[in-house]
């Protein structure tokens, strides 16, 4: 085998032997629904996390102020199918909470909008 063989292997085989090992084997973890914009929040403070796996405590740390999936995703550079899991885990765990993004066809009517504005102007 070449070292660019070797390096190959090394580099691409790191990332999926990685996540495979973080999650436990698992692929998929749905049981929240979670998507790219769902945002999570931790519940306790990092201290309180030490005691977890490394990428349970750095979602921790990530998660002291309101971040969506896709952001934990990008700090931890982990896969977004692997990051639903270990967040799914937390959430099972009271570690973490979530709240899902208003969907389109809920967002507020003009007219709610400009009602809330005016109240806030006579304030």
């Amino acid at each position: 085998m070449s070292r660019d063989d070797e390096e190959m292997w090394s580099d691409e085989g790191a990332g999926l032997v990685r996540s495979y090992v973080v999650t436990g084997g698992r692929t998929r973890s749905d049981n929240y629904g979670l998507d790219m914009m769902t945002l999570v929040v931790a519940l306790c403070t990092p201290a309180e996390a030490t005691h977890l796996p490394e990428e349970y405590a750095k979602i921790v740390r990530l998660c002291q102020h309101p971040m969506s999936v896709a952001e934990v995703g990008g700090h931890i550079d982990l896969p977004l199918p692997v990051v639903k899991v270990l967040l799914s885990d937390l959430i099972e765990q009271n570690y973490v909470i979530f709240r899902k993004a208003a969907p389109p066809t809920e967002t507020p009517n003009k007219h709610v909008l400009q009602a809330v504005l005016d109240g806030i102007r006579k304030l």
